[in-house]
């Protein structure tokens, strides 16, 4: 049946009555309807990455290599070949001939030098993967087809990041410059990509309306006759709609909803669950810097105190602890001995060792709001700092908010839940985190402080002998964990839940937490 997109365009009630008679059409293509809880306030891909902006960003752009499969593998894509010279300093790129922008315009070794040059200046979002080892003037357009990246000193990630390196137009971007900013207003809600998606609308608060190219250099994987009209992303906060939207058909996949969700939707004619091992690790970062958690006995108190069970039982069995700062299957990984685990006895001496040997404190704990998980792993940690007499207030509230709190240690919670994802395969990706350069990201709000950690943390960065290199990593897990700058929670399974009628669907454990690759997505039916 041809139904159209008036009600989500619109904005109206996720259940109108129109809605429950099938999957969006446009003319004779149809409109795959994803749902998740997280906005995306930027879609600039210099500035800004977390799963919903990477979903979008990988929709409108194309970088020079990209992660695909499980285990994750690098393939090339706007490159068509690479190779890196024998003292691991310079990185030959060379571009496919008919890639191009959706403007027309070929995509160049002029466009990618312009690209990575614009993510150094900036200095924000992706910056941190390559700005200690690569100068903008050390990037060179050979010829049209052909870029050379000279590194300062050997850098065994490089290849890792490049990936996340996405190319923009230069020729669209310097004519929205505004006040000397590299195009970034206008690329805050434009896009200027050679992706397999162009951005019609672009509302990050509630909905993100995309058209496929149709004129996509690369192809389309599924068949011309297969290709999708386009894709649409509801921004929906609380779960029960989407779930009730996805039993309607009125949204096709969604994806931030509970086990207990993903239990029932299991047991619907016509609704498949996608369940998949990751990297993606929980934790509750500490405010390392202000408050009571400033404090590592607390810390140390409060990580033996937490009921570790509850984690796993409250994803009904579809989750594995951490070990390690480092996600299982990650080279260097190391299980950590000593790392916390549920031991009042120990929390107790911890607690006497601090500055609030009796308790008595109040703290907050911040969670995303419309995360059942996380709300309720509030509600266990709670149960848990019962017995050292420290209260707990959980509060929820909405991604874009929790980051901008802990973006700074005078405003970041005592405690905030976050999940991470591994940009990379390479163990740099993690280790960074912890490294004061991660400050202000979302993932460094525990506002962590270790100079000698930090040291080596950028030491390894830099290392050939790889022996050496995975020494070095498994003793910065180790002092980590010593410090306690978290608590080192969970590894949940990755899942979404869709229409039978879904095709192309592919896992990476790379992706952020509900991230999905929509190139590869179709609808049969």
């Amino acid at each position: 049946m041809n139904t159209t997109r008036r009600g989500i365009l619109a904005g109206a009630a996720l259940l109108a009555p129109w809605q429950a008679m099938g999957f969006e059409r446009e003319g004779g293509r149809k409109v795959l309807v994803f749902s998740g809880n997280q906005a995306v306030p930027v879609l600039d891909p210099h500035v800004r990455y977390d799963w919903s902006t990477r979903m979008i960003q990988q929709g409108v752009y194309d970088a020079l290599l990209k992660y695909v499969g499980d285990p994750p593998r690098i393939v090339p894509w706007l490159a068509e070949r690479y190779e890196a010279s024998a003292d691991g300093l310079t990185y030959t790129f060379h571009l496919a001939a008919n890639a191009t922008f959706h403007n027309g315009d070929a995509v160049d070794a002029e466009a990618v030098r312009f690209s990575f040059e614009r993510g150094l200046k900036l200095n924000a979002g992706i910056a941190w993967m390559l700005k200690d080892f690569l100068k903008p003037e050390k990037i060179v357009a050979v010829d049209a087809r052909t870029v050379r990246f000279t590194l300062e000193r050997p850098f065994a990630p490089f290849i890792s990041y490049v990936p996340w390196w996405y190319i923009v137009n230069p020729k669209q971007v310097l004519a929205n410059v505004s006040e000397g900013d590299y195009g970034r207003k206008w690329l805050t809600e434009n896009a200027a990509g050679s992706g397999p998606f162009k951005l019609r609308r672009f509302d990050g608060n509630s909905l993100i309306h995309m058209d496929t190219h149709a004129a996509y250099w690369k192809g389309w994987p599924m068949g011309e006759a297969n290709r999708l009209a386009g894709a649409i992303f509801r921004i929906v906060r609380e779960a029960a709609p989407r779930r009730a939207g996805l039993q309607r058909r009125e949204i096709d996949v969604i994806t931030n909803m509970s086990p207990d969700d993903m239990e029932q939707l299991a047991k619907l004619p016509g609704i498949r669950n996608e369940d998949h091992a990751g990297f993606t690790t929980f934790g509750i970062k500490f405010n390392c810097q202000t408050g009571p958690t400033a404090d590592v006995n607390l810390r140390k108190a409060i990580a033996h105190a937490m009921d570790y069970d509850a984690l796993i039982a409250i994803h009904n069995g579809g989750a594995r602890l951490m070990d390690s700062p480092f996600p299982p299957g990650m080279e260097s990984h190391i299980s950590v001995p000593g790392i916390p685990r549920k031991d009042l006895d120990k929390a107790k001496q911890y607690l006497a060792r601090s500055r609030f040997p009796n308790g008595d404190i109040e703290l907050e704990y911040v969670h995303v709001q419309g995360l059942e998980d996380p709300r309720r792993i509030g509600l266990a940690l709670l149960d848990s700092l019962r017995p050292l007499n420290i209260r707990l207030n959980i509060v929820g509230q909405p991604w874009t908010t929790m980051v901008a709190r802990g973006s700074k240690a005078e405003t970041a919670p005592n405690m905030t839940s976050v999940y991470v994802t591994p940009v990379g395969t390479d163990p740099d990706t993690v280790a960074y985190q912890y490294h004061r350069e991660s400050w202000g990201l979302y993932y460094g709000m525990s506002h962590y402080e270790n100079p000698e950690v930090w040291r080596m943390i950028g030491e390894a960065r830099g290392m050939v002998d790889k022996p050496a290199r995975l020494a070095m990593y498994a003793e910065i897990q180790r002092r980590i964990v010593a410090d306690q700058p978290e608590i080192f929670g969970m590894i949940p399974n990755r899942t979404w839940a869709m229409r039978d009628y879904v095709k192309g669907f592919q896992f990476s454990p790379i992706r952020f937490t509900g991230e999905v690759d929509l190139y590869p997505m179709w609808i049969e039916a």
